[in-house]
């Protein structure tokens, strides 16, 4: 490779490395005279290691086409990556739910999406962390998590984001609260948690907007926190305050901040752009402008596109 020269690479989630449609988008572009590099997984955390390899060999932009899964692994083998050596992290989304491109308003088209990735001028966004593992776009535990967690990987790519839904309606009588104490500057408080998103995208689990204030670009992470509920009444009344976000109400509390911490009475059902977990102990922080992204020039969860 020569120094100093411009290298893009495509990191491809295996299972998608076959798709037609994403052969047909690389062969376009390639033949619009752009040189790209391509990369396929194997098994989890290739994702990861390829990254942090990109970021070694000089590479500008790293492309990953994949879930939102796929994109978290990426991000995690960035953020390994000194800062000034750390590419610019475009999407292609490939995946069963795509929160997180979804969000950004990228282009469902494979070749649309490809050409955004290369064409895009690298947007400095937020990270958050989680202990050692960090995330771009959102965290949720309670009900959320378990239904992600829970719902078949077969069912999730026949129904794509309504098998969430599916899940959801399934379970929601049965699920058990989650006792815990929130803390976060300037308050605290104890909840029976029913669900709790911590964003820094707007939305989770196959479309759900959680968090409608969010920006990856503002140095604030979101916090909505939904109260069990015990009646069909009160099921009712906090589905109609999720609808109103991110006005507060009796089930539902919408807020922003930098940090918080989460301490549970029992494990919590987590998931991490979709990738599940069990944690009773959440110290969840803010790396400022850690990754330069590549979006749509007006992209809805940029502060400064949007205010350009």
């Amino acid at each position: 490779m020569k120094s100093g020269s411009s290298i893009i690479r495509l990191l491809i989630n295996g299972k998608s490395a076959q798709s037609p449609a994403l052969r047909e988008a690389v062969d376009a572009v390639r033949t619009n005279g752009a040189e790209l590099q391509v990369e396929v997984t194997w098994e989890a955390g290739d994702a990861t290691r390829l990254a942090r390899l990109a970021g070694r060999d000089g590479v500008s932009r790293l492309i990953v086409a994949g879930g939102d899964g796929t994109v978290n692994e990426a991000v995690n083998g960035l953020m390994r990556v000194p800062r000034e050596k750390r590419p610019a992290l475009g999407v292609l989304p490939m995946g069963t739910a795509n929160d997180l491109a979804t969000g950004l308003g990228i282009p469902d088209d494979l070749g649309a999406a490809l050409s955004l990735a290369l064409e895009a001028t690298p947007h400095a966004v937020d990270v958050l962390r989680l202990g050692d593992h960090h995330f771009l776009n959102m965290l949720s535990a309670g009900f959320g998590a378990e239904i992600t967690a829970s719902t078949p990987k077969t069912l999730k790519r026949l129904l794509g984001g309504g098998a969430y839904s599916l899940m959801g309606a399934l379970k929601a009588w049965r699920f058990h609260p989650c006792p815990a104490r929130l803390v976060w500057p300037g308050g605290e408080g104890h909840r029976e948690l029913f669900l709790l998103a911590i964003g820094n995208g707007a939305q989770a689990g196959g479309g759900q907007r959680l968090s409608p204030m969010a920006r990856l670009d503002d140095g604030l992470l979101d916090v909505l926190a939904v109260r069990q509920f015990s009646s069909l009444s009160g099921m009712r009344q906090m589905l109609a305050e999720l609808r109103r976000l991110p006005a507060s109400g009796d089930y539902v509390e919408y807020w922003q901040t930098d940090r918080i911490q989460v301490l549970a009475d029992q494990p919590l059902p987590l998931t991490l752009d979709g990738e599940p977990r069990r944690l009773e102990h959440l110290e969840v922080g803010l790396e400022p402008a850690a990754i330069d992204l590549l979006a749509p020039r007006h992209c809805p969860l940029l502060e400064r596109a949007a205010s350009a």
